[in-house]
This record gives C-alpha cells, sequence and structure tokens, in this order.
C-alpha cells in the first residue's frame, strides 16, 4: 500500500494516496479524541463539538460553511466514535484547496456561537428520542453500557439529556483545550491529486496551527462481569444482545479474530448464524456479529431480532453456533474457503477512496503505520484451525458471555 507522509513541526501529520482514475478527492482531520474522552459531566460533548463545528468560525457563519462545498457539487461531513471525531469532504479535484482550507477553519477556529447551541442542543436531543425509537440502535448502545459498565467506554456518544441540557459556550473551548493535542491529529488525502500539489496547498495554513500538547491520557477498561439483563419496551419485535470484551487494536490475534468473527456472522449471506437464523429457520431478517477494537479494549457481540415466541430459540441457535466453532475445527477447505471471503471483502473496501482516507488517518494515530493489504492478508492467510479454536474459546466462552433482551411490554 503505497502512501505519502510529512509531519510539520506542530505534529500534525499529512498522509496521501494518489488516486489518478477518478475526478474526486477525499480529505480530512481525523483527530483522537473521543466520547471515552469525556468527563461524566460531558458526556455528549465531543458529539454536540462535531455539530457546532458547521456552526459558525471566526470568518464564517454557519450559512457559509454549510454553502462552500455543497454549491460546487461537494460534500462536508462529520462524525464522532468512541475515540475518535473526524471532520472529511469530498469534492472535485479542483476544488480540494477549498475543501481542505474550509476543515481547517471548522476544525480549529470554531466559534460555537451561543445562539446556534441553543438551536443545536435540540436537534440532539431530537436525534436522541429517534434512537430511542430504534430498538435496533438503542439496543447496541445499551448493552455497551451493560458490557463496558461503570467506564467511558459504556457511556452513549450522544451523552445524557442532562448533560446535554447545560453546555454552554465555554464548555466547548475548555474540553478542546485540555483534550486537543496536535501530535494526535491526521489530515488524510486521498484522490486524484499529487503529493506535492497536496503540500503546496496546505502546508501553509496546517503549520501556522499552534502547537498543542495534552496531559490527559485515557483511563483504560479493566474490569469485567459478564451480565444478563431483561428490559420490557413497547415494541413489537424482542431483541437480543450477545457479547462481552475482546482484542485491542494491538493484540497480534486481531486480524484473525476478524476472519472468526466473518465466519460466524459477518456481512455475507453465508455467514453461519445468518444460514442457522434466517435461511433454515426463518426466525429473523437479518442476524448481525460485530467486532469492534479500541486502543486497549475490544468488543464482540452478535445482534439479532425476531417474534417474541422465537428469542429463546433463536438466542440458543446463535449460542450452538458459538459452540461448534469452540469445539469443532474447521476442515481445511473451509478454512481457506473463509480466508478467501475475508481476503476478497477486504480488498474491496479499499476501492471505497472515502473510507480509505478516514483508515490512513485513525491508522497512523492509533499505531504509528498504515499495514499495507498484503501485511493484513498475511496474518489471515496464516491463521490456523487451532487458532482459531483457541480464539473461540476465550470470545465466545458461554461463562464469559453478557445477555440483554429488549422483550415487548
Amino acid at each position: 500500500m503505497q502512501y505519502n507522509l510529512k509531519e510539520l513541526p506542530n505534529g500534525i501529520r499529512i498522509v496521501h494516496q494518489e488516486v489518478t482514475h477518478t475526478r474526486m478527492v477525499h480529505c480530512g482531520f481525523i483527530v483522537n479524541i473521543g466520547s471515552r474522552d469525556e468527563s461524566t459531566e460531558e458526556e455528549g460533548l465531543a458529539h454536540f463539538w462535531e455539530h457546532m463545528a458547521f456552526k459558525g468560525t471566526k470568518k464564517r457563519k454557519a450559512f457559509h460553511i454549510l454553502n462552500r462545498l455543497e454549491s460546487l457539487g461537494g460534500e462536508l461531513n462529520a462524525y464522532t466514535t468512541k475515540e475518535k471525531i473526524c471532520f472529511y469532504a469530498t469534492t472535485l479535484k479542483e476544488h480540494f484547496s477549498k475543501a481542505a482550507e474550509l476543515l481547517c477553519d471548522i476544525t480549529f477556529n470554531s466559534t460555537f456561537p451561543q445562539k446556534q447551541i441553543e438551536k443545536e442542543r435540540q436537534v440532539i436531543l431530537e436525534e436522541m428520542s429517534m434512537y430511542r425509537d430504534s430498538p435496533d440502535d438503542s439496543i447496541q448502545d445499551d448493552f455497551d453500557a451493560l458490557v463496558f459498565e461503570g467506564h467511558a467506554l459504556g457511556r452513549n456518544i450522544l451523552g445524557r439529556e442532562e448533560t446535554v441540557a447545560k453546555f454552554q459556550q465555554q464548555d466547548f473551548f475548555d474540553f478542546i483545550a485540555t483534550r486537543l493535542d496536535t501530535t494526535q491529529l491526521v489530515f488524510s488525502v486521498v484522490g486524484n491529486i499529487s503529493f506535492s500539489k497536496v503540500l503546496a496547498k496546505v502546508e501553509g495554513f496546517l503549520t501556522s496551527i499552534p502547537t498543542k500538547r495534552s496531559l490527559y491520557i485515557r483511563s483504560p477498561f479493566q474490569t469485567y462481569s459478564p451480565s444478563n439483563k431483561l428490559v420490557e419496551k413497547e415494541i413489537t419485535q424482542a431483541h437480543c444482545a450477545i457479547g462481552q470484551p475482546a482484542y485491542s487494536l494491538y493484540d497480534p490475534r486481531r486480524f484473525k479474530l476478524y476472519l472468526l468473527n466473518n465466519i460466524l456472522g459477518g456481512p455475507s449471506m453465508n455467514s453461519r448464524l445468518n444460514l442457522a437464523l434466517r435461511e433454515k429457520y426463518g426466525y429473523v431478517y437479518s442476524v448481525e456479529s460485530t467486532y469492534q477494537a479500541y486502543s486497549d479494549t475490544g468488543f464482540v457481540g452478535v445482534f439479532f431480532g425476531t417474534e417474541q415466541n422465537t428469542v429463546n430459540r433463536a438466542r440458543k441457535l446463535v449460542l450452538k453456533e458459538m459452540e461448534k466453532l469452540r469445539s469443532k475445527k474447521l476442515g481445511t477447505m473451509q478454512l481457506h474457503m473463509a480466508k478467501e471471503q475475508a481476503i476478497g471483502q477486504m480488498a474491496m473496501a479499499e476501492e471505497n477512496y472515502a473510507a480509505l482516507m478516514l483508515v490512513f488517518g485513525k491508522n497512523l494515530i492509533d499505531k504509528g503505520r498504515i499495514d499495507s493489504l498484503d501485511t493484513i492478508f498475511g496474518q489471515i492467510k496464516s491463521a490456523t484451525a487451532e487458532e482459531l479454536m483457541d480464539i473461540a474459546n476465550e470470545v465466545y466462552h458461554p461463562n464469559q458471555l453478557s445477555f440483554l433482551q429488549y422483550l415487548p411490554a
């Protein structure tokens, strides 16, 4: 995987990959701050910052921010996760400098106008209500709270109503002042533009950003206790979540767990859970198995919705498929096909250049490097049936799993 990299005196890194067979350029700031970096009183502030970045800077009002790229056929967007905030844009290559300058402006020069805070507060409260009304979404948030109980990783990215209702302008300035570190920030570019042109367009205004260092240190997640919780809600379908903590970004078994998760319930229609729960019995419309790696821990989980009278049978089927992975080695051909499938999915994902741009930035922040696909493929290809069984016995052991069920009231 070829890429270019330059670190500026203030610590900001610029990473770039040129793609000549497109007219577009994707670029963005990846900031190593997320919802886990908030105090209890600050819950929801990182996500609120993401919203407020579009509401005014030292030289632009909200309309001018939103109109700057949209009027040129481009897109401006942002999102917040447990560990990252990303501000990014897609535009025609001839408008790259406009996109880069605008991203720099909203990332570093937001003024957080109080009137806009009041307006956006209502938008976020409505967003919270929307998620609460969607059991597919809310069960994932509630399951995080169950698995990571008492830790910031278990908090809802949107925050709590009581915290969101209190945030004022100074809260944003204080949060950024204590959390932002220019060595933990990457400007990533993927598209039809050379590295020399990228540097010519952005190096000047990125270098002018003052050096910032943060003394903040994340609190690691260390204590986990399996839980089993049942919640009655005003819903028509039962929903179930099963999972536990797993390997971090730095665990050498991470890609082998990715492979195992893909076999169990990945996005393909031939995953074991889809074949068992949907194709064989028709219990579910969809079933999802996920693996999420964080800087100090990770998470594996299975989520599905079904009729109330089949929820226990569906749950037993999930545990049965986990047990098969724990007790029966994959055959030579099964393992080969699973590897080929995972590798093919990763290769296809690389052609999503907007996603690739964000992956570049996140990998540089988390690991200080960008692993080539060949390196990742090598990790997957090296997985043995015995290793996958050992991993399955760690992450899918029934005594270590937590359960959350929503049942119709």
